[in-house]
């Protein structure tokens, strides 16, 4: 999921890293200049990359409810699934630079447990019989599909380097760091971050994303290269979001490559202060015109479930009315 293609390895480097010094961040809207605004937060209330960027809820009333209100919200059948996803993909690289290490460049045959890594058990209490079934298939497929990858990245670099050492081995086939942690204090969020993926070559940060596409989901890789920047004082220009689907027993890729510019940097920045501001003064949004379906603060919200009929009508609007936004097509899969 998280390493390039050679041909998306030259459209970062030779395409968007270029066009990115063509045209320079401003210094004021880099991590580094976290003690001056508008990096230096006004608010006191640290806050997941999750809660800025996940703009499900156009009005930020599901923060609110969160962290003032301290009502949780059980998670919706696509977001235990996400996370199930996540925990495989990085399951599967962390076992197999354990195996690399551990056998050096005879890890081939080791690396066939890939294919035997055990699956993360789904909430069976949460999902009806057929939806665990569905969620175990799909495992298996992704495991599969990326176990696959992973080998074929291995031995692409055994078969170039003659006497490749294990650690090489591991940096130059599978070049990407999985669940890092980083820390926000300096920009005002939380201590406690984790980021799908940095490729640290590149300084590219990549977010995997199992579910439809949607506009702000760039602000996720927005927010962590913020907090890179701010804590190793090193330039981070370019994300990447990983759309991830299933069809007929496959699995397919999509790769949305995009710099993360002024404009991005700014309405994260906005966004941040925004949702900051109703947990510091304890503000309730309000609810927006139309709620989304999956939105785990429903009943919340609406516990007589007259929100039906509203949602309804907002998914009858063609697809320009409501706003919507097109995303350009991604490079390579």
């Amino acid at each position: 999921m998280y390493f390039l293609s050679a041909e998306e390895e030259r459209y970062v480097q030779r395409g968007l890293l270029p066009q990115a010094r063509r045209q320079p961040v401003a210094d004021e809207l880099r991590g580094w200049n976290w003690p001056q605004p508008p990096l230096r937060p006004m608010y006191a209330a640290p806050l997941g990359v999750y809660e800025i960027a996940g703009k499900y809820c156009p009005t930020g009333r599901d923060v609110f409810l969160r962290r003032v209100q301290q009502i949780d919200a059980a998670p919706n059948l696509g977001m235990r699934e996400g996370r199930l996803f996540h925990q495989l993909i990085a399951g599967l690289f962390t076992d197999a630079k354990r195996l690399i290490y551990a056998h050096g460049a005879a890890c081939q045959a080791a690396l066939d447990a890939l294919f035997r890594l055990p699956l993360p058990e789904p909430d069976g209490g949460r999902l009806a019989p057929t939806e665990r079934d569905h969620l175990l298939v799909r495992m298996e497929v992704l495991r599969a599909f990326e176990a696959r990858r992973i080998i074929e990245r291995v031995e692409a670099v055994l078969a170039q380097h003659a006497y490749v050492g294990a650690d090489a081995l591991a940096a130059l086939a599978l070049p990407a760091t999985v669940e890092v942690r980083l820390s926000g204090r300096f920009i005002g969020l939380s201590e406690h971050l984790a980021a799908d993926a940095i490729a640290f070559s590149h300084m590219l940060v990549l977010d995997a994303k199992f579910g439809p596409r949607e506009p702000f989901h760039k602000l996720t890789t927005t927010g962590y290269a913020l907090a890179i920047e701010s804590l190793f004082e090193t330039p981070v220009d370019v994300g990447c979001i990983v759309y991830v689907r299933f069809m007929g027993g496959r699995v397919l890729v999509e790769r949305d490559f995009h710099l993360i510019d002024d404009e991005l940097r700014q309405m994260f920045l906005e966004e941040r202060d925004d949702k900051m501001r109703l947990v510091a003064e304890e503000i309730d949004p309000g609810l927006p015109a139309t709620c989304p379906r999956t939105c785990t603060y429903l009943a919340t919200c609406h516990p007589s479930g007259q929100h039906v009929a509203a949602v309804a009508r907002d998914e009858a609007l063609p697809a320009k009315r409501r706003g919507a936004t097109s995303i350009p097509a991604a490079v390579g899969a």
